[in-house]
Protein backbone atom coordinates (compact mmCIF):
# COMPACT_ATOMS: atom_id res chain seq x y z
CA UNK A 1 0.00 0.00 0.00
CA UNK A 2 1.10 3.48 -0.50
CA UNK A 3 0.26 6.67 1.80
CA UNK A 4 -1.96 9.31 0.56
CA UNK A 5 -2.18 13.12 2.47
CA UNK A 6 -4.28 16.17 2.36
CA UNK A 7 -2.79 19.26 3.22
CA UNK A 8 -4.67 22.30 4.30
CA UNK A 9 -4.31 25.33 5.53
CA UNK A 10 -3.77 26.43 9.16
CA UNK A 11 -6.73 28.56 9.78
CA UNK A 12 -9.76 28.81 12.11
CA UNK A 13 -12.16 27.64 8.82
CA UNK A 14 -9.94 24.23 8.99
CA UNK A 15 -9.48 23.51 12.76
CA UNK A 16 -12.21 21.78 13.47
CA UNK A 17 -12.08 19.65 9.91
CA UNK A 18 -8.42 18.62 11.15
CA UNK A 19 -9.62 17.22 14.47
CA UNK A 20 -12.55 15.45 12.73
CA UNK A 21 -10.05 13.52 10.67
CA UNK A 22 -8.13 13.04 13.68
CA UNK A 23 -11.11 10.85 15.12
CA UNK A 24 -12.43 9.26 11.68
CA UNK A 25 -8.83 7.87 11.39
CA UNK A 26 -6.85 6.98 14.62
CA UNK A 27 -4.20 5.87 12.40
CA UNK A 28 -3.27 9.17 10.33
CA UNK A 29 -0.53 11.16 11.40
CA UNK A 30 -1.29 15.35 11.42
CA UNK A 31 1.84 17.35 11.12
CA UNK A 32 1.29 21.09 11.62
CA UNK A 33 3.74 23.30 9.82
CA UNK A 34 3.63 26.18 9.18
CA UNK A 35 0.26 28.16 7.44
CA UNK A 36 -0.46 24.55 6.84
CA UNK A 37 -1.30 20.65 8.01
CA UNK A 38 -0.64 17.81 6.33
CA UNK A 39 -2.42 14.67 7.28
CA UNK A 40 -1.51 11.71 5.75
CA UNK A 41 -2.51 7.17 6.20
CA UNK A 42 -1.27 4.60 5.35
CA UNK A 43 -4.04 3.63 2.32
CA UNK A 44 -6.94 5.74 3.14
CA UNK A 45 -7.82 8.42 4.41
CA UNK A 46 -11.54 9.76 5.01
CA UNK A 47 -13.47 12.58 6.37
CA UNK A 48 -16.68 11.96 7.61
CA UNK A 49 -19.45 15.18 7.25
CA UNK A 50 -21.43 13.81 10.61
CA UNK A 51 -18.08 14.20 12.63
CA UNK A 52 -16.92 17.32 10.87
CA UNK A 53 -20.58 18.67 12.19
CA UNK A 54 -19.46 17.56 15.89
CA UNK A 55 -16.63 19.90 15.40
CA UNK A 56 -17.92 22.62 14.28
CA UNK A 57 -21.34 23.00 15.51
CA UNK A 58 -22.84 23.55 12.76
CA UNK A 59 -24.33 21.81 9.26
CA UNK A 60 -21.58 21.44 6.82
CA UNK A 61 -21.28 20.92 3.26
CA UNK A 62 -18.39 18.26 2.22
CA UNK A 63 -17.38 21.06 -0.66
CA UNK A 64 -16.45 23.29 1.78
CA UNK A 65 -13.62 21.46 2.42
CA UNK A 66 -12.15 22.54 -0.85
CA UNK A 67 -11.99 26.34 0.51
CA UNK A 68 -8.82 25.20 2.69
CA UNK A 69 -7.97 22.49 -0.08
CA UNK A 70 -4.09 23.30 -0.74
CA UNK A 71 -3.20 19.64 -2.08
CA UNK A 72 -3.72 15.98 -1.82
CA UNK A 73 -2.49 12.69 -2.90
CA UNK A 74 -4.38 9.46 -3.76
CA UNK A 75 -7.77 8.48 -5.45
CA UNK A 76 -11.14 11.16 -4.40
CA UNK A 77 -13.98 9.34 -3.66
CA UNK A 78 -16.25 12.05 -2.75
CA UNK A 79 -20.11 11.87 -1.92
CA UNK A 80 -22.59 14.40 0.23
CA UNK A 81 -21.46 12.38 3.39
CA UNK A 82 -17.89 12.12 2.97
CA UNK A 83 -14.71 12.72 1.33
CA UNK A 84 -12.39 9.73 0.67
CA UNK A 85 -8.65 9.09 -0.27
CA UNK A 86 -7.25 6.07 -1.01
CA UNK A 87 -4.93 3.94 -2.58
CA UNK A 88 -6.06 0.58 -4.18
Amino acid sequence: MSKVFLILQDNEEARPIIEAIGIDNADAVIDYQPGMVRVEAEGKLRINKSTVEEQLGREWDVQELHINLVSLSGHVDEDDDYFSLEWS
